[in-house]
């Protein structure tokens, strides 16, 4: 390119346009391109992007790109994407490309490992140790030098001093792949009839090509996972590269296991608890095509795909998937736009589909794919609720007689049960008898949640931690501090004083020892060395207990406390989720829920098993009602640290409001969750008919409002999934 060209770079900053430099002569760049340019003071890596520079900008004053990174190119679809989801969530383009380019190790191409090979004769004095190397190196091949002494068990000295002595000369040996590409061929599962005809749909929407969504809607334990996994196959028969998102990393281990066992190896993993350096690696595997298959959390929509061919959406209907943090999207709804921006299919599967996927699969939009049968001599569990009005437990306890008697009844028959109450700790709150003292979040208006296991009391939304108290610190008393209500901590200690043989264990996502731990904890489980598993929402989700035979749901009504439009949808999932646990591996199976209000649709449509009443009526319901996903919701939060001022702002900004017929605004109010982290929080609800340009509208809002000054932020969530 000459001198003078001038192109425009995207950088990963919290800004929505390009910067404008010059190209030195001696660089060649494209659209797509990772460059390093100059910033203020510093250097900072951008994107040559596809907008045109500035032409107000005389060459004279253009800043030259420092240089252009070995690294391969993001392609169109991406960039693109990077563009639609910041005019979607009105999020800068800088912010979105920062996700992009979060592995910074990747963006150089990795040096390679110097190993060891044999290069000359034996060495002069021969020893037991040396001869052990030279044994190993028998074949010729080449080894790295802590490899080579591991196979010879012996020091790296040994290696070290062959290498001396002229034995050994150091050889570059290419690093060991993250991956190795699955064999499509390892396994073929034998389908039953109705998996196979599901099987056959998706791999005849891959070969097909082009971009569709297929909702995958099967009953818990119906074979969904070794259904779309042909759909893999086919992806990866066809060349190319397929993404799996997952809503848990507590679920890879299982996945992985699964995974290895149809295709003769593990995909590539992305999420949050895999090492920096293996997600530097990860990163420029998927950009170079070396990796064909990924499984990874939601922030794996962003990596640069050479080649992706098919996402597949696990638990589409999980909350898992909605980011609440700088930029705000929901990973399921963004992977169908990053299919249809580049034209490839996409599979979303759940035993309880969202209401949006299940609407778009009704109307036409999405296929959607049934399966009703669990798999091979898997039944569905006999379900029944327990009126805690007519069966209420012993005072001071929380299980019901009737569900301590099954649980009885299954310990005695060898099997497991497992206890769900979707409550970390081991109670929500701690009061004091004598003056009515609640022990709350200095930073937070929630109550503080005790984890006797830990000896203190969390705030499970800023991470506030302080001791067990020993007394009250208003009045002073020794012996009136009570627990108020069950976590699931309280509850492993009833049953452990009700079945004192018992193996027991909790499973919560905040227990000390991380995914490791859960990993071992679900092996535990699966093998049949745990008989009662006390868990919350984290066991719900995909895993197969095979001699899970009990389900007890604690407290079935604890999601329908929450007024918000989604909250008899979220218990209905995680229920049937919960209670589809249970005999999975055949055999008489049942689940028994405790419940104040056995007359509630939700409960009555997961004690009937239908599934299509619920969503009938649900459906209904907010198209009645205008929500989503027949209508649209914006939430917009306003918080501060002053109360007041940032009331004042909220105000102000309400003020600004363009006016249009169609949008009803809601608020300012203060939000549920009133103070976060030291800020207070002051919430508008925006609801709009399903054709507006909520974009436009917003925009116009925003340029009309007066800017945030000091502390005082706004924050943008269209398609909300939280309303505190």
């Amino acid at each position: 390119m000459p001198a003078a060209q001038t192109v425009s770079v995207l950088l990963p900053v919290a800004v929505a346009g390009t910067y404008s430099y010059g190209v030195p002569a001696e660089l060649t760049v494209a659209p797509g391109d990772i460059v390093a340019v100059p910033l203020g003071t510093r250097d900072v890596i951008g994107v040559v992007w596809d907008d045109p520079p500035d032409a107000e900008i005389g060459h004279n004053r253009l800043r030259p790109i420092v240089e252009k990174l070995d690294a391969p190119p993001l392609l169109k679809d991406l960039r693109a994407f990077v563009d639609w989801i910041a005019d979607y969530t009105l999020t800068t383009r800088g912010m979105v490309l920062r996700m992009v380019l979060r592995a910074r190790g990747g963006l150089e191409p990795e040096p390679p490992i110097v190993g060891v090979r044999l290069a000359g004769p034996p060495p002069e004095r021969m020893t037991a140790a040396r001869q052990r190397v030279l044994s190993v190196l028998e074949d010729g091949g080449a080894w790295s030098k802590s490899g080579l002494a591991a196979a010879a068990s012996v020091s790296t000295g040994v290696v070290a001093g062959l290498v001396e002595a002229g034995t050994l000369a150091a050889v570059a040996m290419p690093a060991r792949p993250v991956a190795q590409p699955p064999d499509t061929h390892h396994a073929v599962p034998v389908l039953n009839t109705e998996q196979q005809a599901a099987a056959d749909a998706l791999r005849k929407a891959v070969a097909d090509g082009g971009f569709s969504v297929t909702l995958l809607d099967g009953i818990t334990g119906s074979g969904k996972t070794e259904v779309y996994f042909e759909a893999v196959a086919a992806a990866l028969d066809a060349g190319r590269q397929v993404l799996i998102l997952i809503p848990e990393i507590a679920l890879t281990g299982a996945f992985l296991e699964r995974f290895a066992a149809r295709f003769g190896t593990a995909p590539a993993e992305w999420h949050s608890e895999v090492a920096p350096r293996l997600r530097d690696r990860v990163w420029r595997g998927v950009a170079t095509g070396a990796i064909r298959a990924v499984i990874g959390a939601r922030s794996a929509l962003f990596l640069p795909f050479r080649e992706l061919g098919l996402i597949v959406v696990d638990e589409e209907h999980d909350l898992a998937y909605k980011q609440e943090d700088r930029v705000f999207y929901n990973a399921r709804d963004m992977a169908v736009v990053r299919g249809k921006l580049a034209g490839f299919p996409l599979v979303l599967s759940s035993a309880t589909p969202s209401i949006e996927s299940r609407v778009n699969a009704d109307s036409g939009r999405y296929r959607r794919i049934v399966l009703s049968d669990r798999y091979a001599e898997a039944k569905l569990p006999e379900i029944a609720s327990i009126d805690m009005r007519a069966n209420p437990p012993e005072r001071g306890r929380f299980l019901s007689p009737p569900l301590v008697a099954a649980v009885a009844e299954t310990l005695e028959q060898k099997q497991q049960a497992l206890l769900f109450l979707n409550r970390r700790g081991y109670a929500p709150l701690t009061l004091c008898r004598t003056c009515g003292h609640r022990f709350q979040c200095p930073n937070c208006s929630t109550w503080l949640v005790e984890h006797r296991f830990r000896g203190a009391l969390l705030c499970h939304h800023c991470g506030h931690s302080e001791p067990r108290p020993d007394h009250c610190p208003n009045c002073g008393d020794t012996e009136s501090l009570v627990a108020v209500g069950p976590g699931v901590e309280r509850l492993a200690e009833e049953v452990a004083a009700r079945f004192p043989e018992a193996r027991t264990i909790v499973m919560s996502s905040d227990m000390a020892g991380g995914i490791q731990r859960l990993r071992l904890d679900l092996q535990a489980i699966a093998k049949g060395e745990v008989d009662i598993v006390i868990g919350t929402q984290l066991v719900a989700k995909g895993h197969n207990f095979p001699l899970l035979t009990l389900v007890g749901v604690v407290d079935g009504d604890l999601g329908l406390a929450f007024g918000d439009m989604r909250a008899a949808e979220r218990t209905f999932q995680l229920l049937s989720q919960v209670t589809g646990r249970a005999g999975r591996a055949g055999g008489a199976s049942r689940a028994l829920l405790q419940t104040y209000a056995p007359e509630h649709p939700v409960i009555r449509a997961i004690v009937s098993g239908d599934r299509e009443a619920f969503y009938t009526s649900e459906i209904a319901a907010r198209r009645a009602a205008g929500l989503p996903p027949f209508g649209r919701l914006v939430g917009i939060v306003i918080s501060g640290i002053d109360r007041g001022e940032t009331q004042a702002y909220a105000g102000a900004f309400r003020r600004a409001e363009p006016r249009a017929e169609s949008i009803q605004v809601l608020g300012p109010a203060e939000a549920p969750l009133a103070v976060i982290r030291g800020r207070h929080r002051f919430r508008l609800l925006v609801q709009a008919p399903r054709n507006t340009d909520i974009q436009t509208f917003l925009r116009d809002w925003l340029a009309a409002a007066p800017r945030p000054r000091g502390n005082l932020r706004v924050q943008i969530d269209i398609d909300p999934q939280s309303f505190m």
